[in-house]
Parts: structure tokens; C-alpha cells; sequence
């Protein structure tokens, strides 16, 4: 059974940082590319950030470029997000995505709200 599981959402001020994890079990860890994707009211989900499974990252939109930095413990079988000053349009739930090109999983997404 695979479980990706999300922590470290929460409320934040602008300016201020966060550090998401995600834990996952039930996949070969070091096989699967792993990526952020966020959701806010009223839009699509959209990519963050991707880590190949190689450790080669990528980062989606503009404005997190910068401010937000994806890495991943194949140890630990976690991938993580800090995101660094952050602003109210960062607001959104988190989701952790896994994929080896064949299986594809989500976890179920952990709240991130910026504002004063």
C-alpha cells in the first residue's frame, strides 16, 4: 500500500518560512521522480517544484524561484519543501506527487495559508 503523507503546513505571515515533508511508503523511493504541486481556491493545481529521482530539481512557477527549494532524503524515504518568504499568493494546499514513469500517487495535501 502506498502512503505519501504530508506535514508541516500551517499559518504563516508574509516574510515568513515554512519546511513541508513528505513521507512516503510502500514505493521503491530512490526510483521515483517526487514533486510539489499546490492548489489554491478557485484555480488548477500546478507543479512547484520536481526532484528526479537522480536529485536534479526544477522549479515551476517564477515567483517561487528563489524563495522555495525542493530536496529529498532517499534514507529517510521523505521529500521536502522550504519555502522561504513567503506571500499571501503562496496560499494553497501542498500536495507531494510520486511517479516512476509507470505508478503514479498523491498524498492528501496540507494547507499553507500567508497572510497578516
Amino acid at each position: 500500500q502506498v502512503q505519501l503523507v504530508e506535514s508541516g503546513g500551517g499559518l504563516v505571515q508574509p516574510g515568513g518560512s515554512l519546511r513541508l515533508s513528505c513521507a512516503a511508503s510502500g514505493i521503491s523511493f530512490i526510483y521515483f521522480d517526487m514533486a510539489w504541486y499546490r492548489q489554491a481556491s478557485g484555480k488548477q493545481r500546478e507543479l512547484v517544484a520536481r526532484i528526479t529521482s537522480g536529485g536534479i530539481t526544477n522549479y515551476y512557477p517564477n515567483s517561487v524561484k528563489g524563495r522555495f527549494t525542493i530536496s529529498r532524503d532517499n534514507v529517510k524515504n521523505t521529500v521536502s519543501l522550504q519555502m522561504n518568504t513567503l506571500k499571501p499568493e503562496d496560499t494553497a494546499v501542498y500536495y507531494c506527487f510520486a511517479t516512476n514513469g509507470v505508478g503514479a500517487y498523491w498524498g492528501q495535501g496540507t494547507q499553507v495559508t500567508v497572510q497578516s
